[in-house]
Protein backbone atom coordinates (compact mmCIF):
# COMPACT_ATOMS: atom_id res chain seq x y z
CA UNK A 1 0.00 0.00 0.00
CA UNK A 2 1.31 3.46 -0.88
CA UNK A 3 2.32 5.69 2.00
CA UNK A 4 -0.07 8.61 2.42
CA UNK A 5 1.20 11.88 0.96
CA UNK A 6 0.72 15.58 1.68
CA UNK A 7 0.04 17.67 -1.45
CA UNK A 8 -0.43 21.44 -1.59
CA UNK A 9 -1.85 23.80 -4.21
CA UNK A 10 -0.33 27.27 -4.46
CA UNK A 11 -0.60 30.35 -6.66
CA UNK A 12 -1.75 33.94 -6.77
CA UNK A 13 -5.44 34.73 -6.40
CA UNK A 14 -7.09 34.22 -9.78
CA UNK A 15 -4.79 31.41 -10.91
CA UNK A 16 -7.64 28.89 -10.81
CA UNK A 17 -5.98 26.44 -8.44
CA UNK A 18 -9.14 25.83 -6.38
CA UNK A 19 -11.07 24.73 -9.47
CA UNK A 20 -8.39 22.23 -10.44
CA UNK A 21 -7.97 21.03 -6.86
CA UNK A 22 -11.46 19.51 -6.88
CA UNK A 23 -10.75 17.64 -10.12
CA UNK A 24 -7.35 16.47 -8.86
CA UNK A 25 -8.86 15.09 -5.64
CA UNK A 26 -11.45 13.19 -7.66
CA UNK A 27 -8.65 11.60 -9.71
CA UNK A 28 -6.89 10.51 -6.53
CA UNK A 29 -10.07 9.03 -5.10
CA UNK A 30 -10.81 7.14 -8.30
CA UNK A 31 -7.35 5.61 -8.04
CA UNK A 32 -8.37 4.12 -4.69
CA UNK A 33 -6.83 6.64 -2.31
CA UNK A 34 -8.60 8.03 0.73
CA UNK A 35 -8.24 11.82 0.54
CA UNK A 36 -8.81 14.67 2.98
CA UNK A 37 -9.26 18.14 1.46
CA UNK A 38 -8.41 21.15 3.60
CA UNK A 39 -7.31 24.78 3.30
CA UNK A 40 -5.26 27.60 4.78
CA UNK A 41 -5.87 29.72 6.59
CA UNK A 42 -8.47 27.42 8.10
CA UNK A 43 -8.81 23.67 8.37
CA UNK A 44 -9.72 23.67 12.08
CA UNK A 45 -12.36 25.53 14.12
CA UNK A 46 -9.69 27.92 15.39
CA UNK A 47 -8.18 28.24 11.93
CA UNK A 48 -11.53 29.14 10.38
CA UNK A 49 -12.05 31.87 12.99
CA UNK A 50 -8.60 33.25 12.22
CA UNK A 51 -9.37 33.00 8.50
CA UNK A 52 -12.32 35.33 8.94
CA UNK A 53 -10.10 37.84 10.72
CA UNK A 54 -7.17 37.52 8.30
CA UNK A 55 -9.27 37.92 5.16
CA UNK A 56 -11.31 40.85 6.39
CA UNK A 57 -9.46 42.91 9.01
CA UNK A 58 -6.47 45.12 8.31
CA UNK A 59 -3.42 44.52 10.53
CA UNK A 60 0.34 44.89 10.78
CA UNK A 61 2.17 42.65 8.27
CA UNK A 62 4.06 40.76 10.98
CA UNK A 63 0.89 40.23 13.02
CA UNK A 64 -0.62 38.77 9.85
CA UNK A 65 2.32 36.39 9.49
CA UNK A 66 2.13 35.32 13.13
CA UNK A 67 -1.58 34.57 12.88
CA UNK A 68 -1.04 32.57 9.70
CA UNK A 69 1.53 30.39 11.38
CA UNK A 70 -0.55 30.06 14.56
CA UNK A 71 -3.44 28.71 12.48
CA UNK A 72 -0.96 26.50 10.61
CA UNK A 73 0.40 24.89 13.77
CA UNK A 74 -3.10 23.92 14.87
CA UNK A 75 -3.86 22.70 11.35
CA UNK A 76 -0.79 20.46 11.24
CA UNK A 77 -1.22 18.96 14.67
CA UNK A 78 -5.00 18.55 14.66
CA UNK A 79 -5.70 17.66 11.02
CA UNK A 80 -2.79 17.03 8.67
CA UNK A 81 -0.51 14.76 10.69
CA UNK A 82 -3.33 12.64 12.19
CA UNK A 83 -4.79 12.04 8.72
CA UNK A 84 -1.42 11.04 7.25
CA UNK A 85 -0.82 8.66 10.15
CA UNK A 86 -4.12 6.95 9.35
CA UNK A 87 -3.07 6.48 5.72
CA UNK A 88 -5.21 9.32 4.34
CA UNK A 89 -3.72 11.54 1.64
CA UNK A 90 -4.05 15.24 2.45
CA UNK A 91 -4.57 17.91 -0.20
CA UNK A 92 -4.43 21.49 1.06
CA UNK A 93 -5.36 24.72 -0.69
CA UNK A 94 -2.24 26.67 0.42
CA UNK A 95 0.40 26.02 3.09
CA UNK A 96 3.62 27.76 4.20
CA UNK A 97 4.73 28.68 0.68
CA UNK A 98 1.78 31.09 0.69
CA UNK A 99 3.22 32.90 3.71
CA UNK A 100 6.54 33.38 1.96
CA UNK A 101 4.66 34.68 -1.09
CA UNK A 102 1.98 36.86 0.51
CA UNK A 103 3.47 38.00 3.81
CA UNK A 104 7.06 37.86 2.53
CA UNK A 105 6.81 38.98 -1.09
CA UNK A 106 3.58 40.96 -0.90
CA UNK A 107 3.81 42.51 2.55
CA UNK A 108 7.60 42.71 2.85
CA UNK A 109 8.06 40.62 5.99
CA UNK A 110 11.70 39.54 6.11
CA UNK A 111 12.31 36.03 4.81
CA UNK A 112 14.54 35.27 7.81
CA UNK A 113 11.61 35.87 10.18
CA UNK A 114 9.33 33.63 8.12
CA UNK A 115 12.00 30.93 8.07
CA UNK A 116 12.17 31.10 11.88
CA UNK A 117 8.41 30.65 12.09
CA UNK A 118 8.51 27.81 9.58
CA UNK A 119 11.23 26.06 11.59
CA UNK A 120 9.31 26.56 14.83
CA UNK A 121 5.94 25.42 13.50
CA UNK A 122 6.92 22.55 11.20
CA UNK A 123 10.63 21.80 11.26
CA UNK A 124 11.40 18.74 9.10
CA UNK A 125 7.82 18.63 7.81
CA UNK A 126 7.05 19.77 4.26
CA UNK A 127 4.58 18.79 1.55
CA UNK A 128 5.55 15.78 -0.54
CA UNK A 129 4.41 17.70 -3.61
CA UNK A 130 3.49 21.33 -4.25
CA UNK A 131 1.63 22.32 -7.40
CA UNK A 132 2.33 25.97 -8.21
CA UNK A 133 -0.22 27.50 -10.58
CA UNK A 134 1.65 30.33 -12.27
CA UNK A 135 -0.12 33.01 -14.26
CA UNK A 136 0.63 36.57 -15.45
CA UNK A 137 -0.77 39.03 -12.93
CA UNK A 138 -2.88 40.87 -15.50
CA UNK A 139 -4.66 37.63 -16.44
CA UNK A 140 -5.24 36.72 -12.79
CA UNK A 141 -6.69 40.15 -12.06
CA UNK A 142 -8.99 39.94 -15.06
CA UNK A 143 -10.35 36.69 -13.68
CA UNK A 144 -10.78 38.21 -10.21
CA UNK A 145 -12.74 41.12 -11.65
CA UNK A 146 -15.59 38.70 -12.35
CA UNK A 147 -16.04 38.02 -8.62
CA UNK A 148 -18.83 39.89 -6.87
CA UNK A 149 -17.10 40.00 -3.49
CA UNK A 150 -13.36 40.18 -2.87
CA UNK A 151 -11.48 39.68 0.40
CA UNK A 152 -8.79 42.17 1.43
CA UNK A 153 -6.02 40.18 -0.26
CA UNK A 154 -7.93 39.97 -3.54
CA UNK A 155 -8.49 43.73 -3.40
CA UNK A 156 -4.76 44.49 -3.45
CA UNK A 157 -3.14 46.34 -6.37
CA UNK A 158 -1.35 44.65 -9.25
CA UNK A 159 2.08 45.54 -7.83
CA UNK A 160 1.27 43.51 -4.72
CA UNK A 161 0.37 40.45 -6.78
CA UNK A 162 3.48 40.81 -8.91
CA UNK A 163 5.58 40.66 -5.75
CA UNK A 164 3.60 37.64 -4.61
CA UNK A 165 4.12 35.91 -7.94
CA UNK A 166 7.87 36.56 -7.93
CA UNK A 167 8.16 35.28 -4.36
CA UNK A 168 6.36 32.09 -5.40
CA UNK A 169 8.75 31.63 -8.32
CA UNK A 170 11.72 32.18 -6.02
CA UNK A 171 10.31 29.56 -3.67
CA UNK A 172 9.93 27.21 -6.63
CA UNK A 173 13.55 27.83 -7.63
CA UNK A 174 14.85 27.13 -4.12
CA UNK A 175 12.71 24.04 -3.51
CA UNK A 176 12.38 22.56 -6.99
CA UNK A 177 12.60 19.02 -5.61
CA UNK A 178 8.99 19.16 -4.39
CA UNK A 179 7.44 21.68 -6.80
CA UNK A 180 5.70 21.18 -10.13
CA UNK A 181 5.08 24.40 -12.05
CA UNK A 182 1.73 24.59 -13.85
CA UNK A 183 1.03 27.15 -16.59
CA UNK A 184 -2.36 28.37 -15.36
CA UNK A 185 -2.85 30.88 -18.18
CA UNK A 186 -4.06 28.10 -20.49
CA UNK A 187 -7.65 26.93 -20.86
CA UNK A 188 -9.01 24.78 -18.00
CA UNK A 189 -9.02 21.77 -20.31
CA UNK A 190 -5.36 22.27 -21.21
CA UNK A 191 -4.38 22.75 -17.58
CA UNK A 192 -6.11 19.50 -16.65
CA UNK A 193 -4.35 17.73 -19.51
CA UNK A 194 -0.97 18.99 -18.33
CA UNK A 195 -1.77 18.09 -14.74
CA UNK A 196 -2.62 14.56 -15.74
CA UNK A 197 0.50 14.16 -17.88
CA UNK A 198 2.94 15.84 -15.52
CA UNK A 199 1.71 15.19 -12.02
CA UNK A 200 0.36 11.67 -12.22
CA UNK A 201 3.78 10.61 -13.49
CA UNK A 202 5.41 12.10 -10.40
CA UNK A 203 7.44 9.63 -8.27
CA UNK A 204 5.21 9.97 -5.20
CA UNK A 205 2.38 8.25 -7.06
CA UNK A 206 4.59 5.25 -7.79
CA UNK A 207 6.09 4.69 -4.36
CA UNK A 208 5.34 1.44 -2.59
Amino acid sequence: MNKAKFITFEGVDGAGKSTHLAWFVEVLRKSGKKVLVTREPGGTPMGECLREILLNQSMHAEAEALLMFAARLEHIEQVIKPALQLGTWVVSDRFSDASFAYQGGGRGVKVAKLEQLECWVHENFQPDLTLLFDIPVEVARQRLSKNITLDRFEQEEGTFFEKVRQAYLERFKNHSDRFVLIDASQTPEKVKENLEKTVLCHPIFKER
